[in-house]
């Protein structure tokens, strides 16, 4: 029986290796593993991995096609809800999605289904067209600020529909937080990023890169002069946020989106680059999550013994299973149930050290986790010489402070209903400007549910 086929491991890189390099950890499967893979699966009369699914991939359709060998099928299955596979099926957190909603988890390992995805989309990307197919255009314009994958799943359904659309990106690269905030060696630029927006050129989308939505343009501006029909926000979170505590302003005090904008865009890492960066002999990341992993594990590889503190236990951890686990592999040092209270500087103002207290679970707070409480009396140092602070982002509040009319929350997030609509008429938004800070995949279905409001406003004549 299907179910009981053990899990296909996904082949990787030795970890005393990889920690010394920037290539990709996973080298997922080849065509013999993903259709063993693939013959796992069940085909559940009512898919709980559908449901689970923020974008409703089709999944047991896909994995059908791939295990019947019919790889250009399940490619065109995965498109329809779909646009960027191999990025989804490298960087989602499918355990707590599609994998976490499987049948065959319940009592064994669920289908592999994200690795699965990522092998149909790098097949996909090494067979697609050179061209497209032409699409006639509608003759309405719709203009998207920022590449992230909002952004790029919103540009890419309008493009399939006949609008003429362009985005604006403040960076000098296209991507968005694919290209400075996910290290290479769990997405790689060149051979992954870059080539799925190629995909994206090739549906007639324009892009063009160093302008910043408020400054170079303003969505009046687009609307009013430039023509365009409707705007399309998707320029993500990118502020940082810090602890406020004592010693903040030290040098070696960088924010996570500092530190690996450094790395990622500006090939920090690379000797054949002249990008500064600093990371000493040790590095303390603060913070759990998917930021702080690879934070964490950035500065590991450019030769720092590295260290994750938070406040927290490991079961509290919202890093991904699989990022926490490679973290371990690669000696990366973990300081649960503490935190913070004070950086410590040298006599040159440079950080010497990082005073903790340790902490204990107490009740569960608004996010259902037990809230962390100070142990009286427990404070104790870590020596270091930069701390990187990974405590999330808010959007960047040039854009509202720019447009009359479009109101943020309290967190500065740009105010959105479920469709993307916003208190500007003609003006959507989605992903993290309108979530704070979240995954690559609820990002893109927002920018998928907002390119359909976009469709019917326009369509029913504003």
């Amino acid at each position: 029986m299907a179910n009981r086929i053990p899990r296909v491991p996904v082949r990787e890189q030795d970890p005393a290796i990889r920690a010394t390099n920037f290539e990709e950890v996973c080298y997922g499967y080849n065509l013999e593993e993903a259709t063993l893979e693939a013959s796992r699966c069940l085909h559940c009369k009512k898919p709980r991995c559908v449901e689970a699914c923020p974008v409703g991939i089709n999944i047991p359709g896909f994995i059908a096609a791939l295990h019947e060998g019919d790889l250009r099928g399940a490619a065109d299955i995965i498109a329809n809800d779909s646009s960027l596979p191999s990025i989804c099926g490298r960087v989602c957190p499918q355990e707590s999605q599609c994998e976490g909603s499987c049948v065959l988890g319940v009592k064994g390992e669920p289908v592999a289904i994200g690795k699965l995805e990522r092998f149909v989309g790098d097949w996909k990307l090494d067979n697609a067209p050179a061209t497209a197919e032409e699409i006639p255009h509608n003759g309405k314009k719709v203009a998207v600020i920022g590449s992230g994958p909002s952004g790029l799943a919103c540009a890419s359904d309008l493009a399939k529909v006949g609008y003429e659309v362009k985005i604006f990106e403040a960076l000098h690269k296209v991507g968005g937080v694919l290209v400075y905030g996910i290290p290479e060696f769990r997405l790689p630029k060149d051979k992954i990023v870059a080539r799925e927006i190629d995909s994206l050129r090739r549906l007639g989308v324009e892009i063009e890169t160093d302008v910043i939505a408020g400054r170079t343009v303003t969505i009046d501006s687009l609307m009013d002069e430039e023509g365009y029909d409707a705007v399309f926000i998707g320029s993500g979170a990118g502020l940082p946020r810090f602890m406020g505590i004592p010693g903040e302003n030290f040098n070696g005090v960088v924010s996570a989106n500092e530190f690996l904008t450094r790395a990622n865009l500006m090939h920090a890492y690379d000797g054949q680059y002249d990008t500064p960066i600093y990371v000493g002999q040790r590095v303390v990341v603060v913070g759990g999550g998917n930021v702080a992993m690879d934070a964490v594990r950035t500065a590991k590889r450019l030769g720092a013994d590295a260290t994750i503190v938070y406040r927290r236990s490991e079961k509290e951890l919202p890093a991904r299973q699989e990022e926490v686990h490679h973290a371990k592999e690669e000696g990366i040092e973990f300081k649960m149930l503490n935190n913070p209270v004070e950086v410590i500087g040298d006599e040159k103002g440079w950080v010497k050290a990082v005073r903790c207290i340790r902490m204990e679970l107490g009740e569960p707070d608004a996010s259902g986790r037990r809230r962390p409480v100070e142990v009286e009396g427990s404070e104790f140092e870590i020596p270091c010489d930069v701390v990187i602070m990974a405590l999330g982002t808010s959007p960047n509040p040039l854009i509202a402070a720019t447009t009359d009319g479009l109101d943020t929350d309290r967190r500065g997030c740009i105010v959105a209903d479920e469709q993307g609509a916003t208190t500007r008429k003609g003006v959507f938004a989605g992903g993290d400007a309108v979530t704070g800070a979240a995954t690559v995949i609820l990002a893109m279905g927002a920018g998928r549910k907002a390119a359909k409001a976009i469709d019917n406003y326009l369509q029913e004549g504003k």
